[in-house]
């Protein structure tokens, strides 16, 4: 088929192949545009009945006019090869998106909306989609489109009812399918579809609970070994809730989900349109949570650790590099509150050196990262309102930066030794010889805690501290010995003084422990790292499971989580690349995108 012309459409490339039809590139040589052709496969082409699905899946296109709906442009034939001409939508299919993990709860509230609304749409139109599932969902830069409604079932509303029923005029083509027979996938199909009964609009509603379900786990919400057992688990089971799987889930998002899939369709909610609103209110109140500006309060509290956050999520403030960098947020901080627009900046010819970088000043002016340049490298400031980053004299070899809680130091740590520099400039000064240090952290009452710190026996895995004017390294906190907790590193000191977070890797997970200077420890989140605590009440984690920047609830003085969190960045490139300042921005560096370099957030 490739380098064949049908019609006046010249082939060019296979897309995908499916149970009803391959799927081309081809080029439109009079409007000069790419488009996707479908075709039928050739051993089937002569089977009436497909034939009559492929003639009814383009009138069913074909009335459908929605952005979230992929666009009909042609339908034809090429002697024995019948054909549509569709957009060619460019993007990754929800099912191969998935692959990778789930999705940020932003992002399944706004692809579930549009999707919600494209079925809105059809179902206004009189057509049920009954293959709603990740193959069918497209992710492109403009947002999800809903594609292949090869087994649409085509309906129109009786007359004086607002109710969906098969048509019987003859311009609208019958089901190809009679009454006790199943069409669809299994994994997404309605108890009713399953039972072979008649399937109105609630039975996508169903399917669109499911794919809700998926984006936000990364797990099917049924599933069986067999056929017949993933079957039973549909029609007699409920899936787990969302937030006991990733605990990032709003409370009112799983009950939107529970309502989708209610086993009775008179249970479930009655149409796409409610749907639709509900994941927007959703979304619109977890954004508008995500972009308020806490105001700042100044006085007496400088040398506390006193990064505040006035709502589950942070605002999220562009912050450095290059000089390419532009320069699109407002400069400087006051009293008030403020909208903290995401900015970007290109990195140029930096090349950062993965160590705790970048870290920014507890007053949220300044942000500091490790470059490496050649076998070594230093460490660079670059304030917020300026367009030039400059080398920090004395910090040659230097990693992993951290600030002191009044801000006018930066720690820095070397393969030898534990430094500070002062922030106006200046000679860095020792602060202890201690060798391999992964991570420090400045705590409130002048401790600087090490991971994990060289002065321990040989095999000895444990967090060290030491004064911040330097002196003797001391065991903070020493691991249980076995192959579950092997290592310690980004330490994280509460306000009391007395507590630190530390981050322990081992048994094939990372999680968060919290240590206190008595002995006493107890584990606070798994599968997270790299700990960030935000007053008045926030714990800021970087998430596995989610692949970006999550935000908890937390009592720091029982260094206890009290709840969900939301997902407040897009997936973090590297395995400790954010920061978050006492004024409650927060800077962090993105995953880079192909053809469009690397850029600091």
């Amino acid at each position: 088929m490739i380098g064949r012309t049908l019609a006046h459409y010249e082939v060019t490339e296979l897309l995908g192949k499916g149970g009803m039809g391959e799927v081309y590139r081809a080029h439109d040589p009079r409007l000069g545009r790419d488009v996707a052709i479908k075709v039928l496969p050739e051993n089937i082409a002569a089977n009436a009945e497909v034939q009559s699905r492929f003639r009814r899946e383009a009138q069913t296109i074909s009335s459908l006019n929605h952005p979230n709906i992929c666009v009909l442009h042609d339908v034809g034939e090429d002697g024995d090869t019948r054909f549509l001409v569709m957009e060619l939508v460019e993007g990754v299919t929800l099912h191969e998106r998935l692959r990778s993990g789930p999705l940020p709860m932003q992002d399944v509230l706004t692809y579930g909306a549009q999707i919600a609304d494209a079925l809105d749409r059809a179902h206004r139109a009189g057509v049920i989609h009954r293959d709603l599932k990740p193959g069918n969902v497209m992710i492109t830069r403009a947002g999800a489109k809903l594609m292949d409604f090869g087994l649409a079932r085509v309906t129109v509303p009786e007359s004086g009812s607002g109710d969906l029923t098969e048509a019987a005029s003859p311009t609208v083509a019958h089901p190809l399918t009679q009454e006790g027979s199943i069409v669809g996938t299994f994994q997404y199909m309605a108890p009713e579809q399953i039972e072979g009964l008649e399937v109105d609009a609630r039975g996508d509603l169903w399917a669109l609970g499911c794919v809700l379900y998926e984006m936000a786990t990364g797990e099917r919400a049924f599933a069986g070994a067999t056929q017949a057992s993933l079957i039973g688990s549909i029609l007699h089971t409920h899936p787990e809730p969302v937030a006991q799987r990733v605990g990032l889930a709003p409370p009112e998002f799983d009950r939107l989900v529970n309502a989708c899939l209610a086993k009775d369709p008179d249970d479930r909610l009655q149409s796409a349109h409610d749907v639709k609103l509900q994941l927007s209110w959703l979304r619109d109140g977890l954004s508008s949570s995500s972009t308020t500006m806490p105001a700042i309060e100044t006085g007496s509290g400088a040398r506390r650790r006193s990064r505040r956050l006035a709502t589950v999520a942070l605002p999220v403030l562009a912050a450095i590099l290059g000089a390419a960098a532009m320069w699109t947020a407002t400069s400087g901080l006051d009293d008030t509150t403020a909208d903290a627009a995401p900015a970007r900046y290109r990195l140029g010819g930096w090349n950062l050196r993965p160590s705790m970088t970048p870290v920014i000043s507890p007053d949220g002016r300044s942000v500091v990262f490790a470059v490496r340049s050649g076998l070594s490298g230093s460490l660079y400031i670059r304030d917020l309102d300026s367009f030039e980053a400059r080398e920090i004299a004395g910090t040659t070899d230097g990693y992993a930066p951290f600030f002191s809680p009044d801000g006018r130091w930066i720690g820095f740590v070397t393969q030898d030794a534990v430094y500070k520099v002062p922030v106006t400039g200046g000679m860095a000064q020792l602060v202890a010889p201690v060798a391999n240090v992964n991570s420090a952290d400045w705590g409130p009452n002048g401790w600087i805690y090490l991971g994990p710190g060289g002065g321990g026996e040989s095999g000895d895995v444990a967090m060290y501290r030491v004064r911040e004017d330097g002196g003797p390294v001391a065991v903070f906190a020493r691991l249980a010995e076995g192959d579950d907790e092997t290592g310690v590193w980004l330490p994280e000191a509460l306000p009391d003084g007395r507590t630190a977070l530390i981050t322990v890797i081992g048994g094939g997970r990372e999680r968060i422990v919290a240590f206190r200077d008595d002995g006493t420890r107890h584990e606070v989140l798994d599968g997270v790292f790299l700990a960030r605590y935000v007053e008045p009440g926030h714990l800021v984690v970087q998430d596995r499971t989610s692949q970006g920047t999550a935000v908890f609830p937390f009592d720091a003085e029982q260094a206890r989580v009290t709840g969900g969190a939301v997902v407040v960045t897009e997936m973090v490139d590297g395995s400790f690349c954010f920061d978050v300042s006492a004024t409650g921005l927060l800077v962090y560096v993105p995953a880079p995108v192909e053809g469009q370099g690397r850029y600091l957030t």
